[in-house]
């Protein structure tokens, strides 16, 4: 038998191909080469006006450029994918997330593992807790993001109210404050914001792009809107051995 040499291994992410909506913010140029590194065939969904942003990766995966509430586009993008991982931003007051996240339940196939991004503020079953500098800082954000017609944060609401309604195999992950920097690896999670373990309120980017990336492949994580902070922060350090 001949040796099998580095070339030779599968990556977990073999044959499979992936769709990823919002692939030109930061979060989600960082999910593309994620998804490269694990062997996934990437298709990449962002605004017309964004596709330059994905030059680094020309050539290594498809683009399908369009709005992202499009269903079209949507359907385009999606179409022969086995998953769709989904960063749900609610610009303008048009109802933009809720229009992704219902193109995506409604246009990926049977089956797909549906992988969708938020931030703490969404609760799934009305446990989390929040503390009060969270709750005021939410709520003035808020008010004047949608006063200035830039964001409206009901609409991610109604997205993720949509997403954990639905049949499909979905996960809602729900970030935490965002910061840059080098991998600190795979994030620790809780079912509720609340939870000593996600105290510290930060995680990194790249890191959070491995959560999501990683949840393809985690079937423990159907139907679950992990809250998700950095593993190597004070409070994930404090609590190294509960992680749910």
């Amino acid at each position: 038998m001949e040796p099998i040499g580095l070339d030779d291994v599968r990556k977990p992410g073999a044959g499979k191909r992936i769709c990823i909506v919002g692939a030109s913010g930061k979060l989600g140029r960082y999910m593309v080469q994620q998804a490269l590194d694990r062997g996934y065939e990437v298709v990449g969904v962002c605004r017309e006006r964004s596709v330059n942003k994905l030059a680094e990766f020309a050539g290594r995966i498809a683009v399908v450029p369009g709005a992202t509430d499009d269903r079209a586009v949507i359907a385009r993008g999606v179409h022969g994918c086995d998953a769709v991982l989904t960063v749900l931003v609610p610009w303008g007051m048009k109802r933009y997330a809720s229009g992704t996240a219902q193109a995506v339940l409604d246009q990926a196939r049977p089956g797909a593992r549906l992988i969708f991004s938020c931030g703490w503020h969404i609760s799934r079953d009305g446990k989390d807790v929040y503390t009060r500098r969270f709750k005021v800082y939410a709520a003035v954000f808020g008010r004047l993001a949608k006063l200035a017609r830039v964001v409206d944060v009901d609409d991610q609401v109604e997205a993720c109210r949509r997403i954990f309604a639905s049949e499909t195999r979905w996960t809602v992950v729900r970030g935490s404050d965002l910061e840059e920097g080098d991998s600190q690896g795979l994030p620790v999670w809780s079912r509720h914001v609340g939870d000593p373990i996600l105290a510290s309120n930060l995680t990194r980017r790249v890191d959070y792009a491995r959560f999501m990336v990683e949840a393809v492949e985690d079937d423990a994580l159907v139907h679950e809107a992990p809250a998700i902070v950095g593993r190597l922060t004070p409070s994930a350090l404090a609590h190294r051995n509960g992680t749910t």
